[in-house]
């Protein structure tokens, strides 16, 4: 982890003072820093925005991953201001950049988070179809293939998931509970893998672990992201990092 990043860090810290605004969720020399940061943008009675930061170890080289989250902001909202901020990151300089893109956030993008557009009732319907599932797959054999099919239905379906490799194979899916329940079918018609003859199989073992819509609100689950994972320890960090601590706790017997 470079220092300037550190240094940063130590800034934001300073910055971003008051109570809930600035958390470290997480610091590792292998996969960098994970910053938090809450603010309420477009003034008091305004809108509450959390924004989260993955600050890789060759950080700011390389621009950080960002995740934007609302209890007033709808999954299609949070993704038009992350994918802003994003662009605005890879514009930038590579120098420590976080604070400025949160300014960002307060400066240029209020229209984006549709502050007085009088669409509460649209963002409620749109809030109660999201769901949140976790699925267990019985093998990956033919990693390339299964994992090219499964960020191509994510994409295809507009869900964000995450492929989490290990003792377990699980997929956490977030999106339109009729689009989950059609990447599920896919999985359970179409031949994705090999069985251990090296003939083309469907994922018919496929278990749902948790199907919920109590976690709408989740950080940093965008996307297609494919991590693995040694230990215990580390399939909990990385449901931490999205801030779905109490969703591995549910199911974490079943992992074990």
């Amino acid at each position: 982890m470079s220092e300037a990043a550190v240094e940063e860090v130590s800034v934001l810290s300073s910055i971003y003072c008051g109570e809930g605004e600035f958390q470290l969720i997480r610091h590792s020399v292998q996969d960098g820093l994970v910053v938090q940061i809450s603010k309420t943008v477009g003034g008091e009675g305004g809108l509450d925005v959390r924004l989260s930061f993955h600050l890789h170890p060759n950080y700011p080289s390389c621009p950080p991953e960002i995740s934007v989250a609302s209890t007033h902001l709808s999954k299609t909202q949070c993704h038009s201001v992350r994918q802003k901020l994003t662009d605005q990151a890879a514009a930038l300089a590579p120098e420590p950049m976080v604070h400025q893109l949160v300014e960002r956030v307060q400066q240029e993008y209020v229209d984006v988070l549709d502050i007085n557009s009088g669409k509460e009732e649209e963002k409620q319907v749109d809030k109660e179809k999201e769901w949140t599932v976790v699925l267990l797959l019985d093998h990956i054999r033919s990693r390339k293939h299964y994992i090219k099919l499964l960020e191509r239905w994510t994409r295809q379906l507009q869900l964000f998931g995450m492929l989490l490799l290990g003792r377990s194979i699980l997929v956490m899916l977030h999106g339109d509970k009729p689009k989950i329940k059609e990447f599920c079918h896919l999985l359970k018609t179409v031949k994705i893998d090999v069985d251990s003859s090296g003939k083309k199989c469907k994922e018919k073992m496929m278990k749902v672990l948790i199907e919920t819509s109590s976690f709408s609100s989740c950080v940093g689950l965008q996307g297609f992201v494919v991590k693995n994972y040694e230990s215990l320890e580390e399939l909990s960090a990385a449901f931490q990092d999205i801030n779905m601590k109490e969703l591995f706790q549910q199911i974490s017997l079943v992992v074990e």
